[in-house]
Order: structure tokens, then sequence, then C-alpha cells
């Protein structure tokens, strides 16, 4: 094993001497002596040594305490004085060199082996301390987390990189200050200051945690949401000497669950409004059927009653008090998606200049209406009487939010959807759009008013002021529309409802021409044989009778394998079938496909209270089959078989 190397410094050769005689003997290699400082630095550097025995009093440019001190920084070799004086101005200047020993001359050998011995300890535990407190301070400044201690009194002593980072204090700056100085918290909602969690540490010997609604102030007066722990150092005997504060920055955790908590908020906006729109379809469907049979009924009676029957204005009275019942039920229908649409390549500029007039006339002379249309608009494809009710409705709307008058503005623009531009809304995608903006100078709606604001019969107005449709009506017609409506609103601050069409692709965007309707001429009455299709009983009597009364030879069916045995059984030509849409056992569109090759002369016509997503996408609103609309009047069933007959 090699032995311990002593440099030996000491202007006195023979002290020297003595001291290396002495080092041999007790087995340590000794080194020097060297006499000069200026020698024993460079002397150190050369021969490595593992320890120096240093006379404080030295010839020359450097003394002692000067030469220990560039030992111990530049080669980390522990210096043990050697000194015939032991006073306190002596010890308080070699304090200054850090030395790992101090023996006063003279000593004897058993001084001078305990104290090299305890000197090299002393050095070897420093180092593993140092490098113990480097491996800390890299895990410190490598964590995610900010960390920042104190002493017992609360003032700073560490911070790792990132606490300065989030408090935007630099470590030297803060060392030395009070935390409450750099650790400035208040609560986000009441915005009044937060007891330090150091100073509960103290009070309470024990871990504490700031409450979820915390925010830092920085030094920039920034605001960063955090959470933390803090918790006491203990010495050996239990008592508090520091505290250590751990603490992250967790806004952008906050902003997305914020962002989650609203797509869930979204997804089951979405759900609830599905569900109400199955049921309204499903309600719509079946009062329509029983619209149709009172309504035509009606009419059937009092064509035959004389103009002064007592009883015919009652009757009248019955048969309008369905048509209401059918425009409320049309209503539901556009809510629950489940209306027919006729879309039309369409330039919304025109739409809303030819409502202009009538909007103005409607809303009243005390609310101004204010128009600012994109003269490069795209072109969209939709229905132009639904997105014409949507505008209506949107205008009373807007009317009705401004009792004392106001301003009413409708915008268009082109607008391209892509990355930050989509917000939070995930029902709109990346693509182009064309929107259209109705705001008003209205009294606004709060956040709870506006999570119902699309439900069907919801209403903010007095009782008999409106039936909470309206705007059912609009969210129905967009999203059938392939589109997307907003609402922007703030209680006093007025509101915004911003449509989103899809743009209509180059191919399409050609403005269709409208389609002239030349009125017949002649009565709606025939002798053709007709297939009627119906499996509500009241529906198929009333349809047969009014039928039959124009002329026709009319087949019953109440569903569609009856159907399609009576075409398979019946000998004669059947030149047209009337069928419902939505029946038990077989759809009336399976039907059709089922008796298309067995009959390919006989003309369809399509007639239900709704029809189903996939029939509009796939049936009538694609190869332009012919469809009635329950409920309908006598001379609509007339007009529409003589035109579908007759086409």
């Amino acid at each position: 094993m090699q032995s311990t190397k002593v440099l030996i410094v000491e202007d006195e050769v023979i002290v020297g001497m003595d001291i290396q005689c002495r080092l041999k003997k007790i087995g340590y290699t000794a080194v020097g002596p060297v006499v000069t400082g200026e020698d024993a630095v460079a002397r150190a550097e050369r021969e490595v040594a593992d320890l120096v025995l240093m006379d404080i009093n030295l010839p020359g440019d450097i003394d002692g305490i000067t030469a220990a001190r560039r030992i111990h920084d530049r080669l980390d070799i522990p210096v043990v004085f050697l000194t015939a004086y032991s006073d306190e101005g002596t010890l308080q200047q070699a304090k200054h060199a850090e030395p790992a020993g101090y023996l006063v001359k003279p000593f004897n050998e058993r001084e001078l082996h305990a104290t090299i011995e305890m000197a090299l300890y002393k050095h070897t535990m420093d180092k593993k301390l140092r490098e113990v407190e480097r491996r800390l301070a890299t895990t410190l400044a490598s964590i995610g987390d900010a960390v920042i201690a104190t002493d017992a009194a609360g003032v700073v002593n560490f911070m790792n990189p990132v606490a300065e980072s989030v408090t935007r204090w630099p470590a030297n700056q803060a060392a030395g200050m009070p935390l409450s100085e750099v650790f400035n918290i208040i609560d986000s909602d009441s915005r009044e200051h937060l007891e330090n969690p150091v100073s509960k540490v103290l009070r309470n010997n024990e871990t504490v945690h700031l409450s979820n609604h915390a925010v830092l102030i920085s030094k920039d007066r920034g605001e960063i949401a955090i959470e933390d722990s803090a918790a006491p150092i203990k010495d050996d005997n239990g008592n508090v000497s520091g505290v250590v504060l751990v603490f992250r920055d967790v806004t952008e955790r906050h902003r997305v669950e914020e962002a989650l908590r609203q797509a869930e908020d979204r997804l089951r906006q979405s759900q609830k409004m599905e569900a109400i729109g199955r049921l309204a379809g499903g309600v719509a469907h079946d009062f329509n059927n029983l619209l149709t049979a009172i309504i035509g009924h009606s009419q059937l009676v009092t064509r035959k009653m004389s103009p002064d029957d007592p009883m015919r204005n009652s009757i009248i009275e019955i048969e309008k008090a369905g048509q209401r019942a059918a425009s409320l039920t049309a209503q539901l229908l556009a809510f629950s998606r489940k209306q027919i649409l006729r879309p039309k390549v369409l330039d919304l500029n025109a739409v809303v200049t030819e409502l202009e007039i009538m909007l103005r006339r409607l809303i009243g002379e005390d609310i101004a209406v204010q128009t600012r249309l994109s003269p490069l608009l795209g072109l969209v494809k939709a229905d132009p009487g639904q997105i014409e009710q949507v505008i209506m409705n949107l205008a009373i709307n807007a009317r009705d939010a401004m009792p004392a008058g106001g301003v009413i503005s409708i915008e268009t623009a082109n607008e391209s959807l892509e990355g930050p531009e989509l917000g939070e809304d995930p029902e709109l995608h990346a693509g182009e759009y064309v929107t259209l903006a109705i705001t008003d100078t209205g009294r606004g709606m709060d956040q709870e008013t506006q999570a119902r604001l699309f439900e069907p019969f919801f209403t903010t107005k007095a009782q008999g002021k409106g039936t909470g449709l309206g705007l059912a009506t609009v969210y129905g017609i967009v999203d059938q529309s392939g589109g997307q409506i907003t609402v922007d609103s703030e209680p006093g601050r007025g509101t915004t409802f911003k449509i989103y069409l899809p743009r209509a692709v180059e191919h399409d965007a050609q403005l269709d021409e409208p389609v002239a309707i030349v009125p017949s001429a002649s009565p709606a009455q025939g002798k053709e044989t007709i297939l009627l299709v119906e499996d509500e009983e009241a529906v198929r009597t009333l349809t047969r009778r009014i039928l039959e009364q124009s002329g026709y030879c009319v087949l019953e069916a109440k569903h569609g394998p009856e159907a399609l045995l009576l075409c398979a059984q019946y000998e004669g030509a059947i030149h047209l079938m009337i069928t419902d849409v939505v029946m038990p056992e077989m759809s009336g569109r399976q039907l059709t496909e089922r008796v298309a090759p067995t009959r390919p002369d006989m003309k369809i016509l399509l007639m239900s209270g709704y029809t189903e997503d996939t029939m509009v996408r796939h049936g009538i609103a694609c190869d332009g089959a012919a469809f009635l609309q329950k409920p309908f009047t006598l001379d609509a069933l007339g007009l529409k078989v003589r035109e579908v007959l007759d086409s």
C-alpha cells in the first residue's frame, strides 16, 4: 500500500529536517522541506502531495496562510498549519485558509501522527460531503419542480433553476431575503393574499399544502397558477432548522383540465340535444299522422256542409288548430334534423339582401339593421327557404332581446379554419367556410341560459310570448345543412350568433337557376290505379277516401309485405304507389327497391311525418324522388298525385 505523501513547508531548516525524520519514522513519505510560499505552491503541484505541513510565517512575498489558500483552492490538498503561536489573532488569520489542522510547536510524534490522520480523515469526509452536495444540487437543478430552501427564520438560502424561472427571481438576488418577498401568493378567486406555507411549517412543525386556487405573483408581476408543499428540515434533536418548499407551475394543466371540462360539457350537451332530437322527431311523426287525419277529415266534412251550416265554423276552427299544430311539429322536425331539404347553390349575400326590407318591417322602427356583406363571398349549398327561416328566427330573437331598441348587425365573410383558428370547439373542422353572423346590442345571456339555448320549448320570454322553438329550429336547420352555429354572449353586452356553412366545392359552385312552376289548369282528378301503403289506419282510410273521391282506383296495403303480395297478384297496371316512409317490417324506401324490378313503370310518391337521416342523404335528396310531407291537405294530396302521374 502506498504511504501518505506529506509536503513540509518550513523556513527553519533544522526544524524542517526534524519533521522529515519524524514523518519517516511514523511511516509517511516526506517531501521537502521547502522554505518559501512560492516554492510550496510549485512543489505541491509537481509532487501531488496528499497533505501539506505549512508554517504560517514564511519569508518572501507569500506567507503561509496565502500559500495554504492557493493550495487548497487549486489542488484540493489539505493543509495543517505549524506555528509557535497559539494566540487568538493567529488563529483567526489561519481560519481564512480553511486548514485541516493546527499544530503548535513544539509537538511530539504522537501529536503529529494524530493531527495528520485526523486532517486526512476530515478531508476525505469533506470531499464526500461536497460530492453529496453536488449530486443533490444536480438533482434539484434537473427535476421539473421548483425548490426553495430557507433557514429557521424563513430566509431564502437556496433556489433551484426551476424556482428562478417560475418566480423570475435570480437565486443570487433572492438569497438572504424573506421568503414572503420572493414567494408572494394570492387566492385566484378572492384575490386575497394567502399565508406563506413556510410560516405554517415553522408554526405547526409539520408538512403543509397549498389550496387548489393558489396563484404566485412573480417578480415581473406575472401570475402563475401553482400547487406546492412545504416540509420542515430537522436537526438530530428534532428541532426545525429550516424549511424546503417544493412547487410547480400548473397553469398548463389547469388550461387542459378546463378544456377537457368544456369538451365534456359540450359532449353532454350534444348527447342531450341528440336525445331530445330523437324524441322530438318521434313525437312529430306520431302527431303528424294524427294531424293528417284531423285536418283531412275536417276538410272532407266542411266541403259537404252548406255555407250556412251552424257547425261549419266549428269544423273550420278544428282545421285551423290542426294547421297550427302542424307548424309546431314542422319546427320539431327542423330541430331533430328529420325534414326534407332541397339544397341549392346559394349566394348568402343575395339571400340577406332580399330579406332586408322584410326584416326592417318585421323588427320595428326602434331597431336599426346594419349589413356588412363580403363582396367576394363564396357560395354555399343549402335549402334557400330554410336559410331564410334561420335569418328570420335569429332576427326575431335579436329584436326580442332589445325591448328598448338597439342595433342588429348582419355580416357575411369567408373563413378558412385550420390549427389554432379552430379554437376549443371540437365540432368545427378544418376547411373553407362561409359565415353568417347576426349580432344584437341587447341584454345578453349568462352561461346557464346559453347551455339550454337550443332546446325545444326552452324560452326566457314571458308565458304566451313564444313557443321556444325558434332557436331549436335554427339549430336543426344549420346542423342538417352540414354547418355549425356558435354563440358569444355576456349579460349586458349583447349576443352574436355565428353560423359556419361549408363553402361549396368548385364543381358545385354555380348558382342554381330558379325552377318555374306552372300551375295545373285541370282539377286534380284521375282514373289511374294507385297502390296505397300506410301502416296508420286513420291516415290510410282518409287518403283512400280522398283518392276515391277524385276518381282513382285504390288498392290498400297496411305494410310492405302486403304491398309486395298485391303487386304480385294484381294483374292490371298499377300507375302509382303512395307509400309511407317509416313502417314496421319494411320501410317505404326498401319497398320501392323491392317492387322496382317487377313494376318498372309504376311511379312512386313517398310520404312521411318525418324522414330518417339515411333516407334524406341517400334517397330523396339524391335521386329526386317525389315526397309529400304529413300532414297534408286534400288539395295538396290531389295536386301532388296528379303532378307525379303526369311527370
